[in-house]
C-alpha cells in the first residue's frame, strides 16, 4: 500500500485483526452461551471488516503486486470456523 495509508487502512486492518483475536479470547472466557456467541459475532464481523477494506485497497490498486490467495483462504476458513461456533450444528 502507498505510505500515505499507512496510518489510515492499514491502521484499521491491524485493528480489526487485533479485534478477531480478542474478541474469541474473550469470548472463550464466557461461562454463558449467550455471552460467548456474541463475542464470536463481533469477531466475525471484525474479519469481515477486514475483508471489506482488502477488496477497497485491491479496487484502488493498492494491492496489485500482492498474491492473496493465501489469505482468503484462511479468512474464508476463520469466517466457517467462527460460524460453526456461533451456531454449532448448522
Amino acid at each position: 500500500m502507498p505510505p500515505d495509508e499507512r496510518f489510515g487502512m492499514i491502521s484499521q486492518i491491524r485493528r480489526a485483526a487485533l479485534s478477531v483475536h480478542l474478541n474469541i479470547a474473550e469470548g472463550a472466557s464466557r461461562k454463558s452461551e449467550s455471552e460467548r456467541k456474541r463475542f464470536y459475532e463481533i469477531a466475525r464481523g471484525s474479519l469481515i471488516e477486514i475483508d471489506a477494506a482488502l477488496d477497497i485497497a485491491n479496487e484502488l490498486d493498492y494491492l496489485k503486486d500482492q498474491d492473496l490467495s493465501r489469505l482468503e483462504e484462511n479468512m474464508v476458513r476463520c469466517f466457517k470456523i467462527l460460524s460453526a461456533m456461533i451456531n454449532p450444528g448448522h
